[in-house]
């Protein structure tokens, strides 16, 4: 795994329901290195602090090999990397080989994978249509957020490094087919609902699914 984009977001205005709202996910490549903290990316736009940010989504990235597949869908948006909202472009991240949990060494800082994306409005504003949220959760590859374990500074061509994988975990694909299908796979759900790599919130939603 291998950063080939880092991207930063400024604050975007929109209208939705008659309302204007502010968003964060028209980011765009910066062509330097970025700074990631324990709560956030240094200078990036984070406009819903209660859904977005904090420990357990400190950055977010997305695989390079996906772009493809969504540029098929939509041939008349204007793409760059930093569409789908990722801190970090990178390239040879086969959601099916990385797991919840995993620790990495990429540029000064160590990070863990964490959360499991989950596609709001915004996302599909941004796309031009809300249909496309339902398009992402099938086609089963949202990438990932990561918690930033030690602070410092990444760049493009840094490399993931695994540092630390837990022994009994799921990937970051089963995460997300778990977390979005109605019949749940009871074994990845406790698997799921006792890793300390997702918040606590999430893990007792998670326990309500076991029967």
């Amino acid at each position: 795994m291998k950063i080939i984009s880092t991207n930063l977001g400024k604050p975007t205005t929109f209208m939705w329901n008659g309302k204007e709202e502010t968003t964060g996910i028209y980011k765009k490549p910066t062509g330097k290195p970025i700074y990631l903290t324990k709560n956030d990316v240094l200078t990036d736009e984070v406009s819903n602090r209660l859904n977005h940010g904090g420990f357990y989504k400190a950055c977010y990235i997305f695989s390079s090999e996906q772009y493809p597949y969504w540029k098929n869908l939509y041939p008349d948006l204007e793409w760059s990397w930093g569409m789908f909202g990722e801190n970090l472009t990178v390239s040879d991240f086969d959601e099916r080989t990385v797991y919840l949990g995993d620790i990495y060494r990429v540029g000064e800082a160590l990070v863990q994978v964490s959360q499991y994306r989950e596609p709001c409005y915004k996302f599909g504003h941004k796309f031009g249509t809300q249909k496309v949220l339902k398009q992402f959760i099938q086609h089963g590859f949202g990438g990932t957020y990561l918690s930033i374990i030690e602070e410092g500074s990444v760049d493009v061509n840094d490399e993931f490094t695994l540092v630390e994988r837990p022994e009994n975990s799921l990937t970051v694909a089963d995460l997300f087919h778990l977390i979005h299908a109605k019949e749940k796979n009871q074994d990845l759900l406790k698997i799921a609902a006792s890793s300390k790599a997702i918040p606590a919130k999430k893990r007792i939603l998670l326990r309500k699914y076991i029967k």
